[in-house]
């Protein structure tokens, strides 16, 4: 069996030598990379026309390696094989190991041209374009095809053990994977049907969403079924992607007790899983650069990566621990050799950030190498307003301030004009804030070339950047992209605070509101992908939002709870709208504590914001002072959190105060007694006030005025209602209560949204101002 690897991918693992240096560079964009070799090619078929060929697809063999790739151009009257880089700044300053890189790639490729061609020499060229002048330097080394050959044999030699080692785990992965038992006696209620829906999407190649309630084990319900369809479908790559720590945690306990089986102990799949996670997490110098001048992680870690890879892939299951202690064992950076590790994992667990990201790092390497993938995305309700933040930019007038302040003297004009054009922006505000139909070509004109202005600077001098000025640099790179992309999916907005008679501060943002058009891509590139969750209704919303087919697969995972185990209370009487709030504190404390003193347990109360969680909680103290409360406070660290769950165990008793859509609003497990009853005090909806209200109109003309208001209100809302109530009833075991408090929640459009299986009839109470004795 035969190996096949591109060229690139060959000369990365056998030609990078030295430090890593990742800081930051001004580097073309990939649309400016393609750009620059546009430019060359042009160029050389008007010039060279007859003699000249671009991008010719070469491939050559080694034993059992198949090596291809396409070199950029070939001139046959110089014969003369190019390879097309792009760049910013000095070139001098190109760090040696990556011309290196270059070098060995179009000396692999001057091969291939001297076999087939059956040259005897040939002209090998680096063409370094600056992507800012378009001016090309050219490098030109004479090679005879014996040195090339013997060159392209050295680098075959470096990798053939590792690509035969490969192609052996492929083969007994496969094997394992084709007989691969569910680790269980048998599944949950439920389950099988989810898994089965999963495994039909891998066959056929399509999308789907699940919704599934809690409690039935979606995790491993998902994983199994997609390693089961890896062999047949030849999926290279499992994408499990997910929110928060927890879920990642899941995949990772799931894959883990795959791998083990059913007897458990001994590790018999040969399965490699790797946990990502994010740099300032997985960071051991923080105060230190990414840089071998700087981290002693950095230096000479391409020099040492062979042996911790070897390492790491023996290992096999690589949560963050076991992959730090590889890492630290072989004077590496953890993040980085992460990075390195997904091209040869089997299933990668991670943030949604790194395949729907705008610079994703697994979607990049998926296209580059062609992967065949399958995507798990875990609560995939929270997809919708992290792709939204992925996609939005602001400038901040105070940050570009600071900006001007820090500029080098050569840079004042541009600023200076860059500031005249946010000022002419301002005119046409008429409120503090307003959304506006276009950006405005002169503004985005003069950003631009502010941006061009400080690459130069950047290009020259990298480290000596003031901290403001790159921080604007940053934002305005970032704005001035989305701004390339600006449409219907997105606003303009404004916001604008009078500090004084002379002095304004305003924020300029590009706001999304649909990611479907971000997204839409990142689905079609994968295999197959399954979205699942407990709340995925109603589903138009959920694919209008996440740019899906309108032929997505979507099933509805039956519960296996029952009513019987429920109690759900509906409380009419109370309305927790803003303007009312301060008439409910009395009837909430009243209501809870009754709850509490007829059936003592542990509860959660979930409020709107922290405001009003602390008005009800000094009130709730004030008058019941023998009921244990906890509350959750604004910017909780890990320990913290575990601090307040910590409240939550058999033995005690007490109401744990929380913010709907918080931390403790999905994601926990506290089954049996460590959990008996939620008390829900706001039907969730997002607040009214401008932005929302811009986005209700925007949502308005895409999809129906009716729908404006459902996408932006009603539906987010009734998601984090029945995310935290879901809190309750963990196992078949459980048994709690509901209580719905407002006013809202009698209406049959909000009772339709509701899970399935909880009782019909909701048993309304009265708004409890009785106080308990």
């Amino acid at each position: 069996m035969s190996y096949v690897v591109a060229v690139r991918a060959l000369c990365e693992f056998t030609a990078k030598q030295g430090d890593l240096d990742v800081r930051f560079t001004p580097a073309p964009s990939a649309q400016e990379g393609i750009a620059g070799h546009t430019l060359i090619a042009t160029r050389r078929k008007k010039n060279r026309g007859k003699y000249y060929e671009s991008e010719v697809s070469l491939n050559g063999e080694y034993k059992r390696l198949r090596i291809r790739g396409r070199a950029d151009g070939y001139d046959a009257g110089f014969n003369r094989v190019e390879e097309v880089k792009t760049f910013r700044g000095n070139l001098s300053a190109m760090p040696e190991n990556h011309r290196y890189l270059h070098w060995a790639q179009v000396k692999i490729y001057a091969w291939f041209l001297c076999q087939t061609r059956e040259l005897k020499e040939i002209n090998v060229a680096l063409v370094y374009v600056d992507i800012d002048t378009q001016e090309e330097t050219l490098l030109v080394e004479k090679y005879a095809a014996a040195s090339l050959k013997l060159f392209f044999e050295q680098h075959c030699e470096r990798f053939i053990t590792w690509a035969e080692q490969e192609s052996d785990h492929r083969i007994k992965r496969d094997i394992a994977l084709s007989q691969l038992p569910f680790p269980y006696a048998c599944f949950r209620p439920g389950q099988r049907y989810l898994a089965e829906s999963v495994y039909k999407a891998s066959i056929v190649g399509c999308h789907l969403m699940a919704q599934a309630p809690t409690g039935i084990g979606k995790t491993i319900a998902t994983i199994f079924p997609l390693l089961k369809a890896m062999p047949r479908q030849k999926i290279d790559k499992i994408f499990f992607l997910a929110a928060k720590t927890s879920g990642r945690s899941l995949a990772l306990d799931a894959s883990q007790l795959i791998r083990e089986g059913k007897e458990g102990g001994e590790t018999k799949l040969p399965l490699r899983v790797l946990e990502m996670v994010a740099r300032d997490k997985s960071c051991e110098h923080p105060d230190k650069a990414c840089h071998g001048d700087s981290c002693p992680l950095a230096k000479g870690f391409y020099d040492r990566l062979t042996e911790a890879r070897q390492a790491a892939v023996e290992a096999l299951f690589l949560d963050q621990q076991l992959l730090r202690s590889i890492a630290l064992n072989h004077q590496l950076c953890p993040y980085y050799l992460s990075q390195e590790l997904v091209r040869w994992s089997d299933v990668v667990v991670g943030d949604y950030n790194y395949y729907f990201d705008s610079s994703a790092i697994l979607w990049n390497l998926t296209r580059e190498h062609a992967w065949r993938v399958a995507v798990l995305i875990d609560e995939a309700h929270n997809l919708v307003e992290r792709a939204r933040k992925m996609y939005s930019a602001e400038l901040d007038q105070t940050n570009f301030r600071l900006a001007r302040k820090a500029a080098p003297i050569w840079l004042k004009t541009a600023l200076a004009r860059v500031n005249r054009l946010w000022n002419a922006l301002l005119k046409n505000q008429k409120s503090e804030y307003q959304v506006h139909p276009f950006i405005g070509d002169k503004f985005l004109l003069s950003l631009q070339q502010a941006v061009t202005e400080i690459t130069k600077v950047v290009a020259e001098d990298v480290a000596g950047i003031n901290e403001d000025l790159q921080r604007f640099y940053f934002d305005a790179m970032h704005f001035s992209t989305l701004a390339e992309s600006f449409g219907d999916h997105s606003l303009f907005d404004i916001t604008k605070e009078i500090q004084s008679e002379r002095s304004a501060h305003s924020v300029l943002c590009i706001r999304n509101i649909v990611p479907a058009p971000f997204l839409k891509q990142r689905f079609e590139t994968a295999h197959c992908a399954a979205l699942f969750s407990a709340t995925l209704s109603p589903q138009n919303f959920y694919a209008d939002m996440l740019g899906l087919s309108d032929d997505i697969a979507w099933i509805d995972v039956e519960s296996p709870f029952v009513a019987a185990q429920l109690a759900v209370h509906t409380v009419h009487a109370i309305s927790t709208r803003y303007q009312h709030r301060a008439q409910s504190l009395v009837p909430i404390s009243n209501l809870m504590a009754r709850q509490y003193t007829n059936h003592p347990g542990n509860y959660l109360a979930f409020f709107s914001s922290f405001e009003y969680l602390n008005q009800v909680s000094r009130l709730f103290v004030e008058r019941y002072p023998s009921i244990p409360i906890w509350q959750q406070t604004r910017r909780m660290d890990e320990r913290e959190r575990a601090r307040f769950l910590e409240h939550f165990n058999t033995e005690g008793k007490g109401i744990g105060f929380a913010v709907l859509g918080g931390a403790f609003g999905e994601g926990i497990d506290l089954p049996g007694d460590r959990l008996i009853g939620v008390f829900v005090t706001t039907l969730g909806l997002p607040p009214l006030n401008p932005v929302n209200e811009a986005m209700r109109q925007q949502m308005g003309a895409m999809f129906g005025q009716e729908q404006g208001y459902n996408y932006t209100y009603l539906y987010p809302g009734l998601q984090k209602v029945v995310q935290a109530a879901g809190r309750v009833i963990r196992t078949q075991q459980d048994h709690g209560v509901i209580y719905l408090i407002d006013d809202r929640f009698g209406r049959s459009e909000v009772m339709q949204l509701l899970p399935a299986w909880w009782p019909r009839k909701l048993a309304a109470v009265e708004n409890g101002n009785s106080k308990v004795p």
